[in-house]
């Protein structure tokens, strides 16, 4: 089935629209969802070994909230330079690199002697994680029917929480039975390695095992059709002569420059909302400066992103049926009204209950990103356009970390996390001067 079908579901009740999805637009999903839950896992490791990593190097909270940065900043170039890649040599293809590259330099991560190294390594994984979106997402836009757009996205994003989930267990699993700080020595063919912390070493090792989907990317995934005959057309010299200019100036044209930037401020906005949230969050339940519930405490961030998993894919199913644009506008302003509260948690009560709420709503509006974004720019330049508006958007988001670090340690988090819900309400007016674009069939030229 062409992702430019369009129409009537074929009924069934809530999950009729199932039978309309073909053995390859699933396989998109697989690869696409897989590739998005591993990227969140390997990247979200960090936030729960910032207390190991800072005491071994000696940093304070701010610089480790900038050593995180770095990797949001240099995912905005991997999202640009990924986009332009999917658009030129096929978005599997892109795909496939940007997992190998974000799994390898998570792994070596493990090996760090000094900040120097793993800040190296930090700025490819970021790279290599960048990427993945801008190919996973064009992907299944790509591939899946147009009235089921929403839907798939919202799925994929779940992914995100999944992820979360998966880093959160394992550091439940790993950290707290190796002593911070503490070097052990570890035999390794017969030679004894001394001063290495093994926790969050171990923890950055797991991060290498997304590598081994590459496989089933590889062998079961074709290009989308729909971008198959792009390539065929620019290859053909057949496009129009705006479609045939380098991908990363098209964006910038007078037709499209204008959704350039509103989608680059509003992937801004959103994403220093979230990263101010999400990056502090397993400190804020573990640190006496928040709910004080010691790293063991990393565990009910499971309740937060089953919550998130859940609001991502309802937000798709929300957005095919009354739009984008409202139901976006909603969650970020929900996601506002909760997240003052959440800051003022002090019981693990409170967060039980606040928790999966924070989740679904401060998650959830992720998924409305691929789904506008796909139908606002054209097929020619698809990925480039993904790939630069919500990457540079992270990018951006790289002064989140630092900045509510610095604002818990000079005056708490109830005061770092109110800053959180201003970012999310400028983001939601920055929704309203964007078209509804739901239902849309995916335009080439």
């Amino acid at each position: 089935m062409s992702n430019q079908s369009s129409g009537a579901s074929s009924g069934g009740g809530l999950f009729g629209w199932v039978n309309e999805i073909t053995s390859d637009q699933w396989k998109a999903f697989y690869a696409a969802f897989l590739g998005w839950t591993l990227d969140a896992m390997d990247l979200l490791l960090f936030a729960f070994a910032v207390g190991s990593v800072g005491k071994v190097f000696n940093l304070s909270e701010t610089w480790v909230g900038a050593l995180f940065s770095v990797t949001l900043f240099a995912s905005a170039f991997g999202g640009a330079v990924f986009g332009i890649i999917s658009d030129y040599i096929g978005r599997v293809r892109a795909l496939t690199y940007s997992i190998l590259l974000y799994s390898a330099f998570t792994g070596l991560s493990a090996f760090s002697p000094n900040v120097a190294f793993l800040l190296v390594c930090r700025v490819f994984l970021g790279f290599g994680m960048g990427g993945e979106w801008a190919s996973g997402e064009v992907l299944v836009a790509e591939k899946w029917p147009n009235q089921h757009r929403g839907k798939v996205i919202g799925m994929v994003q779940s992914g995100w929480g999944i992820g979360y989930i998966l880093a959160a267990i394992l550091a439940t699993l790993i950290i707290p039975y190796f002593k911070e700080g503490v070097q052990y020595t570890i035999p390794v063919l017969g030679i004894t390695l001394d001063g290495i912390d093994l926790g969050w070493r171990i923890l950055f090792l797991v991060g290498v095992l997304p590598a081994f989907l590459v496989f089933y990317i590889r062998r079961h995934l074709d290009e989308p059709e729909v971008w198959q005959k792009t390539k065929d057309m620019r290859k053909e010299g057949t496009m129009s002569e705006k479609g045939q200019g380098f991908t990363l100036g098209q964006i910038f044209a007078p037709d499209l420059i204008r959704f350039t930037i509103t989608a680059t401020l509003l992937t801004s906005l959103c994403m220093i909302a979230y990263w101010g949230l999400y990056f502090w969050l397993p400190q804020f339940l573990a640190s006496e400066k928040g709910v004080g519930l010691n790293t063991k405490g990393f565990i009910w961030i499971i309740p937060i992103n089953i919550g998130a998993f859940i609001g991502c894919n309802t937000f798709g199913f929300i957005s095919d049926r009354f739009g984008r644009r409202p139901v976006f506008v909603a969650y970020l302003l929900i996601m506002a009204v909760l997240v003052w509260f959440f800051g003022h948690a002090t019981t693990l009560r409170e967060v039980l209950i606040l928790g999966p709420f924070i989740g679904f709503f401060g998650t959830g509006f992720y998924s409305g990103f691929g789904a506008i974004f796909s139908e606002i720019f054209p097929t020619r330049a698809r990925g480039t356009a993904q790939g630069f508006c919500y990457n540079v958007g992270r990018g951006v988001s790289a002064v989140a970390p630092p900045m509510i670090g610095y604002l818990v340690s000079k005056y708490g988090f109830a005061t770092g996390l109110t800053t959180v819900s201003v970012f999310a309400v400028a983001a939601a007016v920055v929704v309203m001067t964007l078209p509804e674009t739901k239902g849309k069939v995916l335009d080439i030229e």
